[in-house]
């Protein structure tokens, strides 16, 4: 059996790679599926347990260090071992920074607490465990981890932090025989803009972003999961996104202009 704990499971691209990864192991699959919404968490695993997959739901806020570990104890206390740590939970934010008010700031704290310190307690917890099975740690980040994006300064700040942590831990585990994969998705036709913070730290309720030409969840989750078992340093979605991250070293004024191409007109800063 492979078991396989995804953060940010109840609906998604982390739902999605549950389901995919219940096909594509059945019964030799162990889900650990966490998230803070259980009635979502419930659903994903009724269809995981349909394609023959064992299933855990853990309602667990990543933000909070004592329910990582906790989320981990509980997955080895059901299944034994660890396979690979998926690291998907995630908050979206969009604002231009002069539109936040000093009061509303320590939203930038909370975003951070849960993209890379999540990420951060997950990894920490279960680092034993993976090393014994010489398994796989998957950091789900963003194109905004590669080039800013304006708008999207905490969010960008909180995927460059994951980008760095994940990408010196990969040569400390390198003896190890861990491997730690780093996506960078694009947009994704996901909710998850809809449910980031806005400049007061609130439900935006929109996206931003121009999404036209957004990614599939099945698409994006599938990119994911195939550089995982590659066992692949990084997962670049897009032409844009491989583009950008090299020409930003030749032609950055091009690149920022991309980046404010992708922004709505009615978000763009004047």
């Amino acid at each position: 059996m492979k078991v396989f704990i995804i953060t940010g499971a109840s609906d998604g691209i982390g739902a999605e790679m549950a389901r995919q990864l219940a096909k594509a192991h059945g019964a030799q699959a162990g889900l650990v599926l966490a998230a803070r919404n259980r009635a979502k968490l419930d659903e994903v695993a009724a269809q995981c347990q349909a394609l023959g997959a064992q299933t855990l739901v853990v309602v667990a806020n990543v933000s909070e260090q004592a329910q990582c570990r906790a989320l981990v104890e509980q997955a080895v206390a059901k299944f034994g071992r660890i396979d690979a740590l998926i690291n998907n939970a995630g908050v979206s934010a969009q604002a231009l920074f002069s539109d936040v008010k000093a009061e509303d700031l320590h939203w930038y704290e909370n975003l951070m607490k849960v993209n890379l310190w999540g990420a951060v307690w997950c990894t920490h917890a279960a680092l034993p465990h993976l090393k014994a099975s010489k398994g796989s740690i998957v950091a789900v980040s963003s194109l905004a981890g590669l080039v800013g994006v304006p708008g999207r300064t905490a969010y960008s700040a909180t995927k460059f932090a994951m980008t760095g942590f994940f990408e010196a831990l990969r040569a400390e585990l390198k003896s190890a025989g861990v491997s730690v994969t780093t996506a960078y998705p694009g947009v994704v036709a996901t909710s998850i803009r809809h449910r980031g913070y806005n400049a007061k730290g609130e439900p935006a309720g929109s996206s931003g972003l121009k999404e036209d030409d957004a990614m599939s969840v099945e698409e994006c989750a599938r990119r994911i999961l195939d550089g995982m078992n590659a066992r692949r340093r990084e997962v670049v979605m897009t032409a844009k996104g491989k583009l950008g991250r090299f020409a930003k070293l030749i032609v950055p004024g091009m690149v920022e202009s991309m980046a404010l191409a992708a922004l709505k007109d009615e978000v763009k800063p004047h």
